[in-house]
């Protein structure tokens, strides 16, 4: 093999589109990958060009997919997996059919009764920095309630509660048009973690429900002008927005603009 050739095994199945650089640690150290029919190793190289490279039985191809970024609009009902048997319906069926061909996966899920925001990507080393720990990716949600939540209790959200071991918590939150004894139904909160369903599981902590959850910025990206089931592809400068930390600037429920999207698949229904 040449010295040239060779790249890290989890570096060619990122860029190949099966996962982030991050989840191919895991398939690796799991043993669900093979080099020429031998178990691979964390921190084993590969030639793309002559080593055959397994995933779970399948084999990886050696052409690198094209880097596309995506901002979709996702509706209520679709889930944010490509591999989940009980969940049929995903947001990657949203994906008109020129880029269907093409293995993406999500940079930070949204849960089956969330909508808005979510970014699909076929560049690994991208999900790898959306979705890890150490970078501060703030990600901004209009939450609506059964019930209003009064201001007084606003700073319990920032402090947040302990459940089953982990403290859920967010990072700011505010009333969106509050009534005048101080209390609303409509929430502006931003989270820069993320656990699965932790909005929903902290307000149902403090006995709220959640009637409606929409995530609608990622750093100083909005889904403004993208609408339902549509999508954008994103240049350089607007993936790096994704990085950069939001002004304090709220977003009503109501706030809409004329930009127009990069596709819509013309299969897709309203859900």
């Amino acid at each position: 093999m040449a010295e040239n050739a060779s790249l890290r095994l989890q570096k060619f199945l990122a860029d190949a589109g099966i996962c982030s650089r991050r989840a191919a640690e895991e398939l690796i150290a799991a043993g669900d990958v093979w080099v020429n029919g031998t178990v691979a190793v964390l921190g084993q190289k590969v030639d793309p060009d002559s080593d055959k490279i397994v995933v779970r039985g399948k084999q990886v191809r050696s052409a690198p997919q094209p880097r596309i970024t995506l901002a979709v609009h996702k509706p209520r009902g679709l889930v944010c997996s490509n591999d989940d048997p009980n969940n049929p319906d995903t947001v990657f069926d949203l994906l008109p059919r020129e880029l269907s061909k093409f293995r993406f996966f999500c940079a930070g899920r949204l849960d089956k009764d969330s909508e808005g925001l979510v970014i699909l990507t076929t560049d690994g080393d991208l999900a790898n920095r959306l979705m890890h720990p150490r970078n501060t990716i703030v990600k901004r949600y209009q939450v609506k309630l059964e019930e209003p939540f009064p201001a007084k209790r606003l700073p319990t959200l920032k402090r947040g509660v302990m459940l089953d071991g982990e403290r859920h918590q967010v990072e700011y939150a505010a009333l969106v048009n509050p009534d005048r004894d101080g209390t609303a139904v409509n929430l502006d909160v931003w989270m820069h973690h993320g656990k699965k369903r932790e909005i929903r599981f902290l307000f149902m902590a403090l006995g709220y429900e959640v009637r409606r959850l929409r995530r609608y910025q990622i750093g100083a990206f909005p889904l403004r002008g993208i609408p339902l089931r549509a999508g954008k592809k994103l240049s350089n400068k607007e993936i790096e927005s994704l990085f950069t930390l939001p002004h304090l600037s709220p977003e009503t429920p109501s706030s809409r603009s004329g930009r127009k999207p990069a596709f819509r698949n013309p299969d897709s229904h309203e859900a």
